[in-house]
């Protein structure tokens, strides 16, 4: 059985801050604000992810109370989802991903970006894909993930 599942995160920039997205750095004024790097696109993924196994949220494993995770890069938040995707029995099939913002441009950074998340994820970074649009407040993502249960077919999973 093949299930989906869709992430969605929002971050205000934050003067003094880099800006990471699908886990490079991209030129920009300010970054994001957030406990971690701010990843936006990484955490849609995650929890994308996440979702796809019917397991909580990046909240629910990475707490914004926990000083030991304070300005974790999200590609081990993104290698930590696959890793309990996969200890649920899942396969990674593809990521799908849109971000959300007027500026910086990110198109000359879209194949690095593509390259890190499948590098986080162990997947083929041809089978992860992105677009972009905005309004310049900051960023939000939007992301789908499908993961495939070969060993529960016909059975819910939930």
């Amino acid at each position: 059985m093949t299930r989906a599942g869709i992430g969605y995160d929002v971050h205000r920039f934050a003067d003094g801050r880099k800006l990471v997205l699908g886990g490079v750095q991209i030129p920009h004024e300010c970054g994001l604000e957030g406990h971690s790097d701010a990843d936006a696109l990484s955490h849609a993924i995650a929890d994308a992810i996440l979702g796809a196994a019917g397991l909580p949220d990046i909240g629910h494993h990475f707490r914004t109370d926990d000083p030991t995770i304070k300005g974790i890069s999200s590609l081990r938040i993104l290698a930590r989802a696959a890793e309990l995707a996969r200890d649920a029995g899942g396969v990674l099939v593809n990521i799908d991903a849109t971000l959300i913002a007027e500026a910086p441009r990110v198109s000359p950074h879209l194949a690095a970006m593509k390259e890190a998340v499948g590098g986080a994820l162990g997947l083929d970074p041809r089978l992860v894909g992105m677009g972009f649009l905005g309004r310049g407040e900051g960023i939000a993502a939007l992301a789908v993930a499908s993961v495939d249960f070969p060993d529960t077919a016909g059975r819910d999973n939930a």
